[in-house]
């Protein structure tokens, strides 16, 4: 569990859940702060996210061959995603990954930095590199926009969603017609006590928030979307996180075979849900098609202007037009969108 935010102490913090709990769910108006959010009048506080650095001469090339995407010759201030897979191409971890020049910082999921880091030493070997577990010591805010920072700025990791980056494949639709166009966002690092300055006279928005927003823009989430056995194909992260040709990593072997000769087992759906009733299904939650269950709600959220949204794992032969039941005692409808195809 993270060390509860001191923007928890904010007027009308109301905490999260879960892996969330230590930053604030909203502040006491979730549709307007998502507004504000997506206008650029708003910063979230995802200070329960881990920072990890990396120092030495080999940290690109060394971080390039342990993970799928291409970062040997990432340039100052530029942004990228990476995953590290297991040995049978089973996402593990997402990293957010920007350099400064001098040091390569990575952001990762809540309760994950120990994990990432540990694993990171352990691979180090003779390499001129260092890793070093900075969470707590720099926080993370959220914003909107898609601009890298720049000389003394505070520096930022810019989401690459949804590509595509380098030499990839897209399962979805077109980035030109996919709904995560609209989701630029960033990720600032900030020391533990400027985040007041950084903050500046910008209203602060709660998770859902920002969650709503990347429900919307089908962006994926470790831990949400992704379980023990997903691959990136199944949730289309090769668009944004994955290079096919850039040589050997631990999992590669999987990402070219479902690549080259098959079709992930799973598909991520968005999924419309029947807003009529006071009461949402949550995630984790079966999908059903008439009475068999074919997947389970990932993420749920309400959106500003498309109301009740949600994500869902389904089997790939799902039946892309067809409406599901979401939900266990009180299911509701959801209807499809193909986010990736079957």
């Amino acid at each position: 569990m993270s060390t509860p935010s001191p923007l928890l102490q904010s007027p009308g913090a109301v905490a999260g859940e879960g892996r969330d709990s230590a930053v604030a769910a909203h502040y006491g108006d979730p549709m307007r702060e998502q507004r504000l959010l997506a206008e650029g009048l708003a910063a979230v506080d995802l200070g329960h996210r881990g920072v990890i650095t990396l120092a030495g001469s080999a940290r690109l090339s060394w971080l390039h061959s342990l993970t799928t995407q291409q970062v040997t010759d990432l340039a100052p201030r530029t942004s990228a995603q990476t995953l590290i897979l297991t040995p049978k191409g089973h996402v593990e971890h997402d990293l957010h990954v920007v350099d400064d020049g001098e040091q390569t910082w990575i952001t990762v999921e809540p309760g994950t930095h120990e994990a990432v880091a540990g694993w990171l030493d352990s691979m180090r070997f003779m390499l001129d590199v260092t890793v070093t577990d900075r969470t707590g010591e720099y926080v993370v805010l959220g914003e909107a926009g898609s601009r890298e920072s720049g000389e003394g700025e505070p520096l930022a990791w810019v989401d690459p969603w949804p590509g595509p980056v380098g030499d990839t494949f897209e399962y979805g639709p077109p980035s030109e017609e996919h709904p995560g166009r609209l989701w630029r966002t960033r990720e600032l690092l900030v020391p533990a006590g400027e985040v007041s300055s950084a903050i500046g006279d910008r209203q602060l928005a709660g998770l859902w928030a920002w969650e709503a927003l990347r429900v919307a823009a089908w962006r994926p989430r470790l831990g949400a979307e992704t379980d023990h056995r997903t691959i990136p194909h199944e949730v289309d992260w090769l668009r944004s996180a994955v290079h096919l040709h850039k040589g050997c990593y631990r999992g590669q072997e999987t990402v070219a075979r479902v690549k080259n000769l098959g079709r992930p087992p799973r598909r991520l759906v968005a999924l419309h849900l029947d807003g009529s009733g006071h009461l949402l299904p949550s995630a984790g939650e079966p999908l059903r098609l008439g009475e068999k269950v074919v997947g389970h709600l990932t993420s749920v959220a309400r959106h500003h202007e498309d109301g009740p949204i949600a994500l869902g794992l389904i089997k790939r032969n799902v039946d892309p037009t067809a409406t599901l039941a979401a939900g266990e005692e009180n299911p509701v409808a959801a209807a499809q969108s193909v986010v990736v195809a079957p």
